[in-house]
């Protein structure tokens, strides 16, 4: 069976997650949390970047830094994970779901304004495939109406919108570093990215229990104590040795899963010709990191019958989200604005093939033949 997903692997994790299970410092911002943070902060050009357990944390931290509360509503697209409404529906906000484009799978830039009320507190892009949201538009009106935006760019590192690397624009942003992800620690893990001056100080303490610990390991006060809510939102130094050893090989990573979505979107642009399927549309201000290879089918149930041919034949495909708003928890924390053309349907349609690192030519060569043979 050719897998959905392989965890990313380089040669070097081993070595480094001993070199930190041998150190005096395997909890939270030990020396690889240390060399994580600097690689990324430069990188990104990120003013202040947080490693924490997962993106489901990172996006945690952003609502208690924005000070959600019970009545504040929230606006994000319904074709997400639930992580990035469970992060603000815990602080007791109400979800508004907005459609989405057909093209990108985004949240539709131009039904965000309708959708805002004197209530509205903050709006979640959610940067589906690593592919960037309308951020210019986005931010103009979170500009006009005073509100804050959190990216949620669990699937986009290495992406960029206009040249700027996609959770660095809004006020906040949310990486995913999960196993499924291009780049993990070691399973689980996420990034907080602070992009506003007004948190900096803040984030650090909420990911500290709390505490102003990290203020007196910099020698800013000679005691530490507790200042604030927070909670344990540290990455352990062992998966952040993992990570490092992912990190430091990133351009590699990320030419060899770009090399592999030009092999599938090129072997099966044919079909595409014919009007069988549809492929990704990536617009021209963004820059991609190939974090998933989708195509689109005619409906649901020809969905079901090539995900099923391509299982009986050793391949491991996958459709993706349920809309949120379609769930028992999303009727009970949310509602949909506008009316709903896209989400449900472009999302029954979806499916997407194994893409992993070191995917190889024998592997992506058979999946195209398969799905060719299918139609």
């Amino acid at each position: 069976m050719i897998p959905f997903n392989k965890p990313p692997y380089t040669g070097n994790e081993e070595k480094y997650v001993l070199e930190s299970m041998k150190s005096d410092k395997i909890s939270g911002d030990g020396e690889f949390t240390k060399r994580c943070h600097k690689l990324l902060e430069e990188r990104l050009k990120c003013k202040k970047v947080l490693l924490t357990p997962s993106c489901t944390h990172a996006l945690e931290m952003a609502a208690i830094l924005l000070d959600i509360k019970e009545g504040d509503e929230v606006i994000m697209p319904s074709f997400t994970f639930v992580s990035t409404a469970d992060a603000f529906v815990f602080r007791g906000a109400k979800i508004i779901f907005v459609d989405i484009r057909p093209d990108t799978m985004n949240i539709d830039e131009n039904k965000i304004e309708e959708a805002i009320t004197s209530k509205t507190k903050a709006i979640v892009p959610v940067h589906y495939a690593g592919v960037s949201c309308e951020m210019d538009t986005i931010m103009k009106i979170a500009k006009k109406y005073n509100l804050f935006v959190v990216e949620d760019a669990a699937q986009g590192m290495m992406s960029s919108y206009k040249g700027k690397a996609l959770g660095t624009i809004g006020h906040l942003g949310a990486y995913s570093f999960h196993e499924t992800k291009n780049y993990t620690s070691a399973g689980e893990g996420g990034l907080l990215l602070v992009n506003d001056d007004r948190f900096i100080q803040r984030a650090e303490i909420i990911r500290e229990k709390g505490t102003n610990r990290s203020q007196f390991f910099r020698g800013m006060v000679d005691k530490y104590s507790w200042v604030d809510i927070g909670s344990s939102y540290l990455l352990n130094d062992i998966s952040a040795a993992y990570l490092w050893g992912n990190l430091e090989k990133a351009d590699e990573i990320n030419q060899d899963r770009l090399t592999a979505w030009q092999k599938y979107y090129d072997g099966l642009k044919a079909l595409e010709d014919k009007g069988l399927v549809e492929l990704p549309k990536i617009p021209n201000e963004c820059v991609q990191n190939a974090h998933m290879f989708y195509l689109k089918v005619k409906n649901l149930e020809e969905r079901t019958v090539l995900i099923d041919y391509l299982k009986n034949n050793g391949i491991n495909a996958v459709f993706h989200y349920i809309p949120l708003h379609t769930s028992v928890a999303g009727l009970k924390f949310g509602r949909f604005s506008g009316i709903e053309t896209y989400t449900t349907r472009e999302s029954e349609r979806l499916i997407r093939l194994p893409m992993y690192y070191r995917l190889d030519d024998v592997d992506i060569n058979k999946i195209l033949g398969v799905i060719s043979e299918f139609f």
